[in-house]
């Protein structure tokens, strides 16, 4: 018999580390090869690991709610073979190995001390957030008023040290000293929240766990980023009449339905590429320029839940590139089938609010992005048409985008002049383009 450990995979280049959800296999139980063995959660994405190998499962590592990086041992699976769990290829790999022992040694040490000061919240802190709490002298009520960005508004650590460094701005330059926890809990005295009262009619119904991470999300980012909104209206009658010409023929040559989405976000890419300006992010008093163009595609889920896939190096696709990649995201979005680094990396923001018939809206930056673009509904309007011959009164199909910026690094000649640049590319749009 031959013990084999399975490790956390790796989920993509942005992601270190899962939560555990739910174990799907008990100690004692057969595993088949490939099997799901226990269910993660990332920021955004539900997944399985599944087991490499045949055998039995004789020891679970961590339980439900526990947070794992990538490449640590969860579960030990005892199987028939005699093939041992692959060992350090290297003396460097046997160094790491041993470096990472030492570093695990030394983080549940660091809990042994910390957890008690803070076990009287309900809220969960990993062992490093107590340690850097610890030394900072963050109180309990200090730390339980920090915005959470990780899974269910978790803490995590650049939450805290983003805390820490913010706190330390509004102290004087005399020397540090520790705070108890009753000056800290005075001093970060939040409002109370206004009495909810509930009677025997009223139905209380628990927020599904992606449903508490947008909430705390959207919170943050309007406590973060400072919020304007520029509008358009476009005429995209040339688009529409282009669509329903070649929707039939697309289908059949490609296999793919063809939206406006791939239009829109097609049209949003190259704006990027004139304005490379807003295609950044906020680092304290940094402004970090991206490289790539990477679009995210707000999608709602059947449970009304939302989750924003990316699209990588939009600039790169053409439009049946660009189609498949929007029907594939869209399609796996609504399965359940995403990928933890289907949603990560993103550079900016598409969200199709028309699809439920809003004509406009003014939507949230997707942190740590500084603008958003809102697609309205297409409407059939009457409106001015100007030709060489004079003006006259037509029938058009016509839509507002709606583009919300963080007025910290963008301002409005920017704002104003992006979502202008895409609707001029929109409304250029050759409707004698082959499919």
């Amino acid at each position: 018999m031959a013990k084999f450990e399975l490790k956390l995979p790796k989920m993509g280049e942005s992601v270190a580390e899962a939560t555990i959800t739910n174990w799907l296999k008990e100690v004692g139980e057969k595993i088949e090869e490939d099997e799901a063995v226990l269910e993660i959660a990332t920021d955004k994405v539900d997944s399985e690991v599944p087991s490499e190998v045949e055998g039995t499962l004789v020891e679970k590592l961590f339980g439900p709610d526990d947070v794992v990086k990538v490449g640590q041992t969860i579960a030990i699976i005892e199987t028939d073979g005699d093939a041992p769990a692959p060992a350090p290829s290297s003396s460097e790999d046997k160094e790491e190995v041993n470096t990472q022992q030492a570093e695990d040694m030394v983080n549940q040490a660091r809990e042994a001390v910390v957890s008690q000061d803070f076990s009287s919240s309900d809220r969960f802190y990993s062992p490093l957030v107590k340690n850097i709490a610890q030394e900072e002298n963050i109180g309990l009520n200090e730390l339980e008023s920090i915005q959470g960005t990780g899974k269910d508004g978790r803490v995590t650590k650049n939450d805290i040290l983003d805390f820490v460094a913010n706190r330390g701005k509004n102290q004087s330059s005399t020397p540090p000293v520790a705070v108890n926890n009753a000056s800290a809990e005075a001093k970060t005295q939040k409002p109370a929240a206004a009495p909810i009262s509930v009677n025997g009619d009223d139905e209380i119904i628990e927020m599904t766990r992606m449903g508490k991470m947008i909430s705390h999300h959207m919170v943050n980012s309007v406590q973060t980023s400072a919020h304007v909104q520029s509008f358009i209206e476009v005429d995209v009658t040339k688009i529409w009449n282009w669509r329903n010409k070649v929707k039939n023929e697309f289908q059949k040559k490609e296999g793919e339905k063809i939206t406006f989405t791939p239009i829109f976000m097609e049209a949003v890419a190259k704006a990027i590429k004139d304005f490379p300006m807003i295609n950044i992010s906020v680092d304290g008093d940094k402004i970090i320029k991206r490289k790539n163009i990477n679009l995210g595609m707000a999608a709602a889920l059947p449970n009304g839940d939302l989750i924003v896939p990316v699209i990588k190096n939009a600039d790169r696709l053409n439009l049946v590139g660009m189609s498949k990649a929007v029907n594939d995201l869209a399609g796996r979005a609504r399965g359940g089938k995403l990928k933890p680094d289907d949603t990560q990396g993103g550079t900016y923001t598409v969200t199709n609010v028309g699809t439920f018939g809003s004509i406009m809206g003014t939507p949230i930056i997707n942190q740590p992005q500084v603008a958003i673009l809102a697609l309205g509904a297409i409407r059939k309007v009457p409106a001015v048409v100007e030709t060489p011959d004079g003006d006259f009164i037509g029938i058009r199909y016509k839509m507002f985008l709606s583009h919300s910026y963080d007025h910290r690094v963008v301002n409005g000649a920017l704002g104003g002049q992006f979502v202008q640049r895409v609707a001029q590319y929109l409304e250029a749009f050759d409707d004698s383009r082959a499919v």
